[in-house]
C-alpha cells in the first residue's frame, strides 16, 4: 500500500515535493491509468463511466443484491499532499483484495475512484459523485471552465469522454446498498485524542455569503478622520464579527471564515471606497447554522448603522449537512470493537464524495489520523500504522455488510 502511495506521489510531483494532479489533466490521466492497472491486476472487473469515474467490481452470490462499495479520489489540489483521497483509494483496493480471500459473499463489492473531487480546476467539487447520483445536470456541467478558459466538455473530450453521455453515469436506487469512504482527517481531532482512526458522524455543509461594503474613496491625506467613509474599516469589523459569532457557536460544531477580501481602489494613499468579502459558515446541525447566520446578519446591520456605510449581503450557497447512516455507524463501531481498535465519533468539516452518495445508499466514513491536521499541503502525512488500522476496520465493516 505504501509503495502504491509513493508511486502516486511521483505523478505530478512539484518542486515543493507536493502533488499536482488536476482533474482531466495529463498527470491525472497517468495516475488513473496506473490505478486501473492495479485494479485489473487484482482481478476486478473495471469500467469507466461517462464522466471518468473508475468502477472496479467483484460479483457476489446474489445477482440482485445491491453492491457494497468503497472508494475515494486521486486528483489533487495544486501542490497538494500525497494522502488526501489517495489513502481511501488504496485502502479500498487493499480491502477488496483481502475480501477476495474470504470467499464469495452475498453482495457484490465495488471500488469507486471518483473523478474531479477537488474543485481546483473547474470550481466544482465532488463532480464525479454528483454525476453518479444525478445531482448535477449536463447543462450546468457544460458551463464550467478553468482559469485558462478551457471548457469542461473540451477537457473531457481530450481524455476520450463525451459530456453528451453524462446522464449514463447516473446510478439507480438499489444498485448500491452501502458506501464507506476512508479518508485522512483534515483537522487534528484524532491526533489530540491520541487515536489512529475515527468514525465520522456527519459531514458539515456551508452557508456562503458575498458581502459588499460601500464607502467613499477619497485622498488619505486630505480627508479628515471624522469625514471618512472607510469601507475597509467597516469590513474589518464584519470579519471580527464573523469570528466572534463562530466562537460563540463553536460548542455546536460551527466554524466561520472570511478567506478573501478585495479592497478597491487598493492604493496606499486612497481611503478604501469599496470592499468585497466572502463568508464561509459551516456546521453539522442546520438549526445551529441558521442561528449563527442570523446572528452574523444582525451584527452586520449594527456595523452598517455604526459607520453609515451600506452593506449588501448576497446569499451564494446554503447546503444541508449530511448525517452518516446510523446502520453504518453501528457496523463500524461493532467492527472496531471486534478488532480491538479504539475509535471516537467526530464530524467532518470538509466535504467528501460520501455526502453525495448518501442520496443513493447507506453511507459511512472512516477517518485516519493526519499529522497536525495538515491537509492540501506537501507535508500532509498519515502513518503506515494508522493506515493499516483503517484498512482493518474498512475490511471488517465491508465484510459484515456484504456477507
Amino acid at each position: 500500500m505504501m509503495d502504491v502511495l509513493t508511486h502516486l506521489s511521483t505523478i505530478g510531483r512539484t518542486k515543493d515535493n507536493g502533488s499536482h494532479r488536476l482533474a482531466y489533466s495529463n498527470e491525472d490521466d497517468l495516475a488513473r491509468d496506473y490505478f486501473i492497472g492495479l485494479m485489473k491486476k487484482a482481478h476486478l472487473n473495471v469500467r469507466v463511466d461517462a464522466v471518468g469515474n473508475i468502477i472496479g467490481r467483484l460479483e457476489g452470490q446474489d445477482p440482485h443484491a445491491g453492491a457494497i462499495a468503497t472508494g475515494s479520489h486521486i486528483d489533487t489540489v495544486p501542490n497538494g499532499g500525497h494522502y488526501d483521497g489517495m489513502t481511501g483509494a488504496v485502502a479500498g483496493l487493499a480491502a477488496l483484495m483481502r475480501l477476495q480471500k474470504r470467499g464469495a459473499l452475498k453482495h457484490p463489492l465495488e471500488l469507486i475512484i471518483f473523478q474531479m473531487e477537488e474543485s481546483s480546476r473547474f470550481a466544482m467539487a465532488t463532480f464525479g459523485s454528483k454525476a453518479m447520483t444525478g445531482k448535477i445536470s449536463q447543462d450546468i456541467a457544460k458551463t464550467l471552465t478553468d482559469k485558462d478558459g478551457i471548457p469542461l466538455p473540451l477537457a473531457m473530450e481530450r481524455v476520450g469522454l463525451d459530456i453528451e453521455k453524462m446522464e449514463t453515469a447516473v446510478r439507480q436506487k438499489g444498485e448500491i446498498d452501502a458506501f464507506i469512504e476512508l479518508h485522512i482527517e483534515q483537522s487534528p481531532t484524532l491526533e489530540l485524542n491520541n487515536l489512529g482512526v475515527g468514525i465520522v458522524k456527519a459531514i458539515a455543509a456551508p452557508i456562503r455569503t458575498h458581502v459588499k461594503v460601500i464607502g467613499k474613496a477619497s485622498h488619505s491625506g486630505g480627508t479628515a478622520m471624522n469625514q471618512r467613509k472607510d469601507a475597509l474599516v467597516t469590513a474589518s469589523e464584519v470579519v471580527l464579527a464573523v469570528n466572534e459569532v463562530a466562537n460563540a457557536y463553536a460548542s455546536k460544531d460551527i466554524v466561520g471564515t472570511v478567506g478573501n477580501l478585495v479592497v478597491k481602489p487598493g492604493a496606499i494613499n486612497v481611503v478604501p471606497g469599496e470592499v468585497d468579502l466572502w463568508i464561509d459558515l459551516r456546521g453539522i446541525n442546520r438549526a445551529a447554522m441558521d442561528a449563527a447566520q442570523a446572528e452574523i446578519e444582525k451584527r452586520v446591520r449594527e456595523i452598517e448603522k455604526k459607520y453609515g456605510t451600506p452593506i449588501h449581503l448576497k446569499p451564494l450557497v446554503s447546503d444541508n449537512p449530511v448525517t452518516m447512516s446510523p446502520e453504518i455507524i453501528e457496523v463500524l463501531g461493532q467492527s472496531a470493537q471486534a478488532l480491538g481498535i479504539a475509535t471516537m465519533q467526530l464530524p467532518s468539516g470538509a466535504g467528501h464524495d460520501a455526502m453525495n452518495m448518501g442520496s443513493l445508499a447507506k453511507v459511512g466514513m472512516i477517518f485516519i489520523r493526519n499529522k497536525d491536521g495538515l491537509s492540501h499541503h506537501p507535508l500532509e502525512y498519515a502513518s503506515p500504522d494508522d493506515i493499516a488500522l483503517g484498512v482493518d476496520l474498512l475490511t471488517e465493516a465491508l465484510y459484515r455488510l456484504a456477507k
